[in-house]
């Protein structure tokens, strides 16, 4: 499907940092083994189960202080990220490989926008992995209590990551399953809320259009900073190479999952919005449960909630594992990570699974340690800007491409359609760095720049290993 963008180049051969073929059916792993490779509606529900986390579980009540305006921000997000999934889509059509943004910023401008593109998107899954895995004990403490002592709770936690990572190892097969069952069961309780929503639905409680005395473009600005809630559009792009037909399908599940995760995320919040009063709602810290009890009566909403809440985030960490494991591999495969991550069983990158199950749980054991929130909640404000540099790289390649003027990779006719989708999303992407605010792009610039160190060391080991075959 032709979504945006150039015309994809014929096929090229296959080479050292290709996948594999970009045809349908299994393929090997390089083990012997046949690898079942991800289809439709594993990679659409990959990339709706990394966007819906356990963020919506809290997001009305965090964008309930702006007023109903917050809904008008949602829209605009929504619209840059429809306009992100479209550009990863006609990408992933060009360049089917592994990797997502990482191959797209290294075949546009080289190994060391690639690493860059790489090592920020590895950084942010493996922290998101920790900050899902302690936000979900919290909801499990709803269903089980595991709070009582912090080691319990570092414990659950720990176990929470493990399980999903030990789905990963197990192979693809697996993945996709659970990535599928977590999706559905996830989205069954969202959409009871939604649907319950416009039969209980009264607008006296959505309270004021602008809460705050900000003007209304300040107010949407506000909100947006708080709706950093696409994150996971690029999921099917990462992982292109175990998709089937990858040239087509990257492209249907990104925009298919995004726009359903925007289905979810808009419905959801706009049912908590008007059958929960405004003045409660501010202060709220189980919106979704507050919601199901004022439809249907009773107190069990909390407990409904809760169990949604961590399918969803089981769900999620176990997609962002893969996601993770899945650009290292791809770096790794170049040169620009260390080899080891390069390695692969049943369709799986099992070494870069185990590396970023073992750093988030480093991560999470720290957090309870430390006794203290602090530095812990410092890295996960990093992964906000840190997360942003892949997407804004992936545009500017989208953007390069449109304008380099090769004519065997530009549709003259679709060119200004094309080169309007790829601005919107550049822009979005340049607004979620500026939402993300001077702190977190501050400390986000100084992890970049330990990972230009990285860099220095891997492109040095690289040279010197060409130089030697060169010799040899």
């Amino acid at each position: 499907m032709h979504v945006t963008g150039t015309v994809p180049p014929p096929a090229p051969a296959p080479q050292a940092t290709t996948d594999g073929p970009a045809h349908s059916g299994d393929t090997p792993d390089g083990t012997g083994r046949r690898t079942r490779r991800f289809g439709l509606p594993v990679a659409t529900a990959l990339v709706m189960g990394n966007i819906i986390g356990g963020g919506i579980f809290l997001l009305p009540a965090s964008i309930a202080p702006y007023g109903s305006i917050s809904l008008v921000a949602f829209g605009v997000l929504t619209v840059g990220a429809i306009a992100l999934a479209l550009v990863f889509g006609r990408l992933a059509e060009r360049d089917p490989r592994t990797g997502g943004p990482y191959v797209y910023a290294r075949e546009a401008f080289g190994d060391f926008a690639g690493f860059l593109a790489a090592w920020a998107y590895w950084i942010t899954t493996w922290v998101s992995n920790a900050a899902l895995a302690v936000a979900a004990v919290g909801y499990l403490d709803v269903l089980i209590p595991v709070n009582e002592h912090r080691w319990t709770a570092c414990l659950a936690a720990l176990v929470l990551q493990w399980l999903p990572a030990l789905a990963n190892i197990a192979g693809t097969r697996y993945v996709g399953a659970v990535q599928v069952v977590s999706t559905v069961l996830k989205l069954v309780p969202l959409l009871l809320v939604a649907v319950g929503g416009l039969f209980a639905f009264d607008a006296d409680n959505l309270g004021p259009f602008r809460a705050g005395g900000e003007s209304a473009t300040g107010a949407i600005s506000a909100a947006a900073a708080l709706l950093f809630s696409y994150l996971g559009v690029e999921s099917a792009a990462v992982s292109a190479g175990e998709v089937r037909d990858p040239r087509r399908t990257v492209g249907r599940a990104t925009v298919i999952g995004t726009a359903g995760a925007a289905v979810v995320y808009l419905l959801g919040t706009l049912a908590v919005f008007g059958t929960v009063a405004h003045n409660r709602l501010v202060d709220s810290t189980a919106p979704f449960s507050d919601a199901v009890n004022a439809m249907f009566g009773g107190a069990w909403g909390g407990w409904a909630v809760a169990l949604a809440a961590l399918v969803s985030m089981t769900g999620c960490l176990n997609g962002w594992t893969l996601m993770s494991a899945q650009t290292s591999y791809a770096a790794a495969k170049d040169g620009l990570f260390p080899a080891a991550l390069a390695r692969k069983r049943r369709g799986v990158p099992t070494v870069g699974v185990g590396v970023t199950v073992l750093l988030a749980s480093l991560l999470t054991v720290w957090n309870y340690a430390s006794g203290t929130a602090r530095i812990f909640e410092t890295l996960v404000l990093v992964t906000t800007f840190t997360a942003t540099v892949p997407y804004l790289l992936a545009t500017a390649a989208q953007l390069f491409h449109l304008v380099s003027g090769h004519r065997e990779r530009v549709d003259r006719g679709r060119l200004v359609r094309d080169a309007v989708v790829a601005s919107v999303a550049a822009a979005f992407s340049l607004w979620l760095v500026a939402g993300a605010g001077y702190q977190a792009v501050y400390q986000g610039v100084l992890f970049l720049f330990a990972g230009v160190l990285i860099h220095a060391v891997m492109a040095a080991r690289k040279q010197r290993a060409e130089a030697r075959t060169a010799e040899g």
